[in-house]
């Protein structure tokens, strides 16, 4: 029940005075700073509830962070794995044209007579048939190539060349078993004939007698004799030296100085004048004796 008379002051009564108190606070501490201790313990006893409701909007904004950098950081992942992928190619490829560069350097700086063209010519296929060692390079009688001419590398002799065709030619290894080429010892000068075995690491010397002075290592370069290779170019090293007693020949093997199994590049010469010589002479010349 509501009391009918109240001793209790009016509310805008105690509104007007509590206004009146605070501009009279607010005056009194403008011109005397008295309050500034009472209001840095007021904001030291508020200060966790400011953190606290700070708290809400900070886990927001780490979540959002960490959402945004676990993005970007994948994305960067990603972008720098396609850049380690594409940098190994371009490696591949920087190792694969060093090792071309250093192969056609060897080849150009190969001991070939200052008074030769040169030519430098890319194995295409090799002959599939196990009974003819041959190759097919990228060069042919439009780049003035012709039957029987020499085929060098940086290391000796390849072989010489049995076919020509526009855009291209086939070589004729010397190990093929069908191919014969005249050396000579460099150690002393003998000369014999160095044939194919049918095998791409082995050459056979025949009829050398066994009282020749020939020795395992022994280096067997070119004689010059016959008019195709050019004199003094490494053919092969002297591997095995042996015979039977009451045999007159001894049996001589010999290992090419050429990788044939690996060449990938050829060097083609030609004796500037001898040129047209060697076009009439060897045309129809395929192995050498």
């Amino acid at each position: 029940m509501k009391p009918i008379f109240t001793t209790s002051t009016s509310l805008q009564l105690r509104l007007f005075l509590a206004v009146i108190a605070s501009f009279s606070l607010i005056i009194f501490d403008s011109k005397f700073d008295s309050f500034s201790n009472v209001r840095l313990y007021l904001n030291t006893a508020v200060s966790p509830l400011i953190y606290a409701a700070n708290i809400p909007s900070e886990m927001l904004k780490g979540v959002s962070n960490t959402v945004v950098s676990r993005r970007d950081l994948r994305k960067k992942v990603a972008e720098q794995k396609d850049k380690l992928f594409i940098q190994q190619v371009q490696l591949l490829e920087f190792k694969h044209l060093k090792q071309e560069n250093k192969r056609l350097r060897a080849l150009l700086n190969s001991p070939v007579h200052s008074d030769q063209r040169k030519l430098v010519a890319e194995i295409m296929t090799v002959n599939t048939d196990p009974l003819s060692l041959q190759v097919v390079i990228n060069k042919g009688a439009s780049d003035g190539l012709y039957i029987g001419q020499p085929v060098l590398n940086e290391q000796g002799v390849v072989g010489q060349i049995v076919d020509v065709a526009a855009t291209y030619s086939r070589i004729l290894l010397i190990a093929d078993i069908t191919h014969g080429i005249p050396v000579r010892v460099q150690r002393n000068d003998i000369r014999a004939i160095a044939n194919g075995s049918g095998e791409l690491n082995s050459l056979n010397l025949p009829y050398v007698p066994h009282s020749t002075d020939m020795q395992v290592g022994d280096v067997l370069v070119t004689s010059g004799l016959g008019g195709v290779f050019p004199e003094g170019y490494p053919v092969a090293t002297i591997s095995a030296f042996t015979y039977q007693t009451g045999q007159p020949y001894a049996q001589v093997e010999a290992k090419p100085a050429v990788e044939l199994e690996r060449i990938r590049y050829v060097l083609l010469t030609w004796d500037e004048g001898n040129m047209s010589n060697n076009n009439a002479e060897q045309s129809d010349k395929v192995e050498v004796l």
